[in-house]
């Protein structure tokens, strides 16, 4: 389904509804994105609870507004992946360790409970999953500041 055969509102729980070009109603949909790392702006399908996609969006910018801005809404309101922009200390290089991080959703610690836990995600990308199981991204390693790939590259 092309992005904009498709109408989409809230109902009066909360609940996105689209309305398909045929002009069946359905229910509880939400968006998932296909690459949330890579590309989180291409490719999102609109799964109804069960999983089944009724609609697929190509980019999220050719959405008219009101329809991104009901998109994006459910997508913050459903993922959490802050990104870690600085990393200014961990209590230690050995495992379990402490984490204080600054990330785009303000400043934070977290443990890492081993180095298993940090992830390569392509060339450039990271994934560290906390010991509650919370995933942070450093959406490029090798661009951020050198005091936090110097601490990165010990536990790479």
């Amino acid at each position: 389904m092309a992005s904009t055969t498709f109408q989409l509102s809230r109902n009066a729980f909360g609940k996105l509804v689209l309305t398909d070009a045929d002009g069946q109603v359905h229910e509880g949909v939400a968006p998932v994105r296909a690459f949330p790392i890579q590309s989180p702006e291409r490719g999102i399908s609109m799964v109804l609870p069960d999983g089944r996609e009724v609609a697929w969006i190509d980019f999220i910018g050719d959405l008219p507004t009101s329809l991104c801005t009901l998109v994006q809404d459910e997508l913050e309101g459903r993922e959490f992946m802050p990104e870690i922009l600085h990393i200014g200390s961990v209590s230690s290089y050995a495992t379990p360790c402490t984490w204080h991080v600054k990330t785009d959703r303000g400043d934070t610690h977290f443990v890492l409970k081993g180095e298993e836990d940090i992830r390569r995600i392509g060339a450039c990308s990271l994934l560290v999953v906390d010991s509650h199981g919370i995933h942070f991204l450093v959406r490029d390693m090798f661009g951020i500041d050198k005091h936090s790939r110097k601490i990165l590259d010990r536990f790479l």
